[in-house]
């Protein structure tokens, strides 16, 4: 649907008119978060008006958790809702699927999976202009419900467009199943909003940018709502996904809200893409971007010790070691970090950390012993 958010600045679209801004935003229309929600998969495709023919996209492993089954309900609810098995997301996995999903002339997709499997479905709905519905195996990060997808390439990984699921479903007793390891990593990443948003202010206040203050608002209670209730998020409690999802989502739409990925994404996740780089063997995307909270915080001049404390409550990494990685390669990618995204404004600004600067924040926050 669209709406116009009065906090966020347009583009001109009518020199001839006193006003002339507008933004379009997409929603999803129904949430559906908690035990056993599966089930009203079918009941929410018909809400949708969804013609008959879908396809469940879902992984080899996700198949025989939910993907199958998924399959099934819509099928006894009266669509034709072939499983079709995706692998990594790569571009060249997306037109495989794509593929697939036109020869099968699905005019809907259900992504059930994880991450990398929503993240195809989302990309491939984009560019067939289907909608889809996200029902998520895991909850490693917040691209459950964001108008972004992550595609891995031979030398880098690279965030583009995608559609915004027109519905979710958030099956609790379906995520818990997944390894903790995965929700923790969610969490972390939702935790670092709250260095994103610092970054957000602080290019509006350096370079002008554009802000929407309703978008900043949904990622900061997100990462409040996790901080907050991080003494309640353990393994093996389906009460934990129960906590744990809700923000997530909210932060995939404050993405949607801004038009970007701006509330979501700053010099954290910079320097968590830049880690994927420098890295022998990186480790999951929202854990680097909670230990890059820790830093940037730190430059923020903000309570570093205190997202420091949350992950460690939470059971999410908060040192190099604790992420698999050495401490030069984290000396590397704070270096590094700036150069990624020059038109995304932060903390480390133009011109980045020197490798002292660098070595010393690693240091002081505890990173790199």
């Amino acid at each position: 649907m669209g709406m116009h958010d009065p906090s966020a600045r347009g583009p001109m679209i009518a020199a001839d008119s006193p006003f002339g801004k507008a933004r379009g935003m997409v929603f999803p229309r129904v949430v559906l978060a908690g035990h056993g929600v599966v089930t009203e998969l079918a009941n929410a495709c018909r809400q949708f008006d969804f013609l008959d023919t879908g396809a469940v996209v879902t992984g080899p492993k996700t198949a025989e958790l939910v993907g199958r089954r998924a399959a099934e309900i819509l099928t006894d609810a009266g669509f034709t809702a072939p499983v079709v098995i995706a692998k990594e997301a790569t571009e060249a996995e997306v037109a495989r699927i794509e593929s697939e999903v036109r020869a099968v002339g699905a005019r809907f997709l259900i992504a059930a999976g994880g991450g990398s499997k929503i993240d195809i479905t989302k990309v491939v709905a984009h560019r067939l202009r289907i909608p889809f519905v996200s029902l998520p195996t895991s909850a490693a990060h917040d691209g459950i419900s964001s108008p972004r997808a992550s595609l891995h390439g031979s030398e880098r990984t690279t965030s583009i467009d995608a559609a915004v699921p027109i519905g979710i479903i958030a099956d609790t007793e379906v995520i818990v199943q997944a390894p903790f390891r995965l929700l923790a990593s969610g969490c972390a990443d939702v935790i670092s909003n709250v260095t994103a948003v610092l970054d957000w202010h602080l290019a509006v206040r350096l370079k002008n940018e554009e802000f929407s203050s309703t978008a900043a608002t949904l990622s900061e209670y997100a990462a409040r709502e996790i901080i907050d209730h991080a003494g309640s998020i353990k393994p093996g409690l389906e009460e934990s996904v129960w906590i744990a999802i809700r923000p997530m989502i909210v932060a995939g739409i404050s993405m949607s809200v801004a038009g970007s990925s701006r509330p979501c994404s700053g010099s954290e996740h910079l320097f968590s893409h830049a880690l994927d780089r420098v890295a022998a063997h990186p480790s999951l995307h929202g854990e680097q971007c909670g230990v890059g909270a820790i830093m940037m915080m730190y430059l923020h001049g903000g309570d570093w010790q205190r997202v420091q404390a949350t992950l460690k409550t939470i059971g999410a990494p908060t040192t190099a070691a604790e992420l698999g990685v050495t401490g030069e390669e984290v000396v590397k990618a704070l270096v590094l970090a700036h150069t990624l995204r020059p038109e995304r404004y932060t903390i480390l600004g133009d011109n980045g950390l020197t490798r002292e600067a660098a070595e010393r924040l690693a240091s002081r926050t505890g990173v790199v012993g």
